[in-house]
């Protein structure tokens, strides 16, 4: 089945006298919503870079922060990208229908109504995780889906650990503490070595083993590591003890989260929190999903955790409203722990090189999805 590709589509209504359309060199600027945060005009337009009525290849880029397309045009060659931010079903489908492949950040979702519509060959999602793609419907509608697994293991274990160090030394809040007037360090009381601390890894993947030899480098005290998908001779004879979910969360002084979330629920809500030991912090790079945000709120109100950092919510960005009441016992990042330079630049090279096998008929390196029926798409 030959995905349908259609011209290159205006992303606003047709221009008013006070909504118009500017192309300079195949790049269009029109009124509607821009994926570059940092650009104060990119919040007014919408980027698009094009050749009218081409027969090229079309990619969509939906749901990222990337300053601009060099690199993927660089790694694509010739074809036409369009962006927009993807964040619901009729954002997605305003600005991807007929695209052939569409690289996705973590915001969009692709549900199989969303899929049907679309028409594309491919989806690969930039960065670990593909909770956000029905997969049973893209196999159905013959739709690759692949991923980027490894290109932030360094920098999101380096966010981390970095967090965890802030936490079990209270340096947001003191900072917050002594900008108010205060003085003193009383009320942050009893501040403990890592060596005098327990570390509980919760998902054993590339992350969650670099981060535990990042804090095993620092000095920490015992490793427990929850996972149900690593076997106990893989880590025998190490540093790490494996155990079950409920007994790291009895004794581990820090919890980490580095594992995918369940289909439904959440793996860390009300009585998980309930369990975990007085004094505790939990950190979570991983997935908002992970965590019942209201459930942690309760608990940080309870004294149990301690104290919570935050890099990934549901949905973002979060109501930081929510957490006005225990603003001394979190400490909340953008979603940036895979952000380097170094770290997007590999993200962006890889998912594009993916884009380009499945342009190519080629299988994509890291797929997910094959799909039951083949999907021919033009070069």
């Amino acid at each position: 089945m030959k995905p349908c590709r259609k011209s290159v589509r205006e992303l606003a209504p047709p221009a008013s006298p006070a909504r118009v359309r500017i192309s300079v060199r195949g790049i269009s600027i029109m009124p509607g919503p821009c994926h570059n945060s940092r650009n104060r005009l990119c919040h007014l337009y919408s980027l698009r870079v094009d050749t009218p009525h081409s027969s090229r290849p079309v990619l969509a880029v939906l749901g990222t922060r990337f300053l601009d397309f060099d690199v993927e045009q660089e790694v694509l060659g010739d074809v036409d990208i369009v962006s927009g931010p993807g964040a619901d079903r009729a954002a997605i489908l305003d600005v991807a229908t007929g695209a052939d492949v569409i690289l996705a950040g973590a915001a969009p979702r692709f549900d199989a109504t969303t899929l049907e519509q679309l028409g594309c060959g491919g989806i690969v999602r930039l960065g670990v995780g593909v909770d956000s793609v029905d997969l049973d419907a893209a196999r159905r509608l013959g739709v690759w889906v692949s991923y980027v697994p490894d290109y932030g293991t360094e920098a999101v274990a380096i966010h981390t650990v970095t967090l965890i160090l802030a936490a079990i030394r209270r340096l947001p809040m003191t900072d917050r503490r002594i900008r108010s007037g205060s003085w003193g360090f009383g009320d942050f009381r009893p501040l403990h070595l890592p060596g005098a601390l327990t570390v509980g890894v919760v998902g054993y993947g590339r992350i969650g083993r670099r981060v535990a030899e990042m804090v095993t480098g620092l000095g920490f005290g015992a490793m427990l590591v929850a996972d149900p998908l690593v076997a106990p001779d893989t880590v025998s004879g190490s540093e790490v003890e494996l155990v079950d979910l409920d007994r790291l969360l009895a004794e581990a002084d820090v919890v980490t989260l580095h594992a995918p979330p369940p289909r439904d629920g959440h793996l860390i809500g009300a009585p998980q929190l309930a369990s975990m030991k007085p004094g505790s912090i939990l950190v979570n790079t991983a997935r908002g999903a992970l965590v019942d945000t209201t459930a942690l709120v309760d608990a940080l109100t309870a004294g149990t955790p301690a104290v919570a950092a935050l890099d990934v919510f549901t949905p973002e960005p979060p109501d930081t409203g929510l957490f006005e009441t225990v603003a001394d016992s979190v400490i909340l990042t953008p979603h940036m722990a895979w952000y380097t330079e170094e770290s997007e630049r590999d993200l962006r090279r890889q998912g594009a090189a993916e884009a380009r096998r499945i342009l190519d008929g080629e299988t994509p390196l890291n797929a997910v999805v094959v799909p039951d029926i083949p999907t021919e798409v033009s070069p």
